[in-house]
């Protein structure tokens, strides 16, 4: 009889260490919460551009780059097609897409490859003077290939060349939302 009280004496003494043990880390759980809502943490905002309109200029016709920044732009800004009627005008000098192989095998099969995509731009007001001088962005990625998965590797392609222009959009945004005109 003396083994079954003393084995619930063990189990009582368990179930009360669980609950100091909860408490504590309840407590731990909001004091954390507390110091990081104290120090005035944040989670990453969208940038904030500090000007009423804006044009893109020097963009290919049909540049994917082109539409990603206007509709990221239009969510703040006024986006208009006449640079002469915008309060900042981005100029695009050069928005290029590579595809370059780095490995083949001695059958000369592809076997990695290298995508790369560049944006040179520079941003100015109507009039032709500078806001921000020329600035260069150039990701890179690299992706390993298979024939007998040419399809999926097209795929996988198209979504790297994705990611690195959503990259590129927010870099751009960023350098626009330190633009004060």
């Amino acid at each position: 009889m003396a083994d079954a009280t003393g084995a619930e004496f063990g189990a009582a003494v368990c179930v009360g260490r669980r609950a100091v043990l909860g408490r504590w880390a309840d407590l731990a759980a909001a004091l954390a919460a507390g110091s990081l809502s104290g120090c005035g943490f944040r989670l990453r905002q969208p940038a904030r551009l500090h000007f009423a309109s804006i044009a893109f200029t020097g963009f290919a016709p049909r540049s994917p780059l082109a539409a990603e920044l206007r509709r990221t732009a239009a969510a703040q800004t006024r986006v208009l097609d006449d640079a002469a009627h915008a309060e900042v005008v981005l100029e695009a000098l050069e928005d290029r897409r590579e595809r370059s192989v780095v490995a083949s095998t001695a059958a000369a099969q592809v076997r990695e490859l290298t995508l790369r995509l560049r944006f040179d731009f520079r941003v100015q007001r109507p009039d032709g003077r500078e806001l921000a001088p020329k600035v260069s962005l150039l990701l890179s990625r690299d992706l390993s290939y298979s024939e007998a998965t040419a399809l999926a590797k097209e795929q996988e392609e198209a979504d790297l060349f994705r990611d690195m222009q959503g990259d590129v959009v927010e870099q751009v945004m960023r350098r626009l939302a330190s633009i004060t005109p």
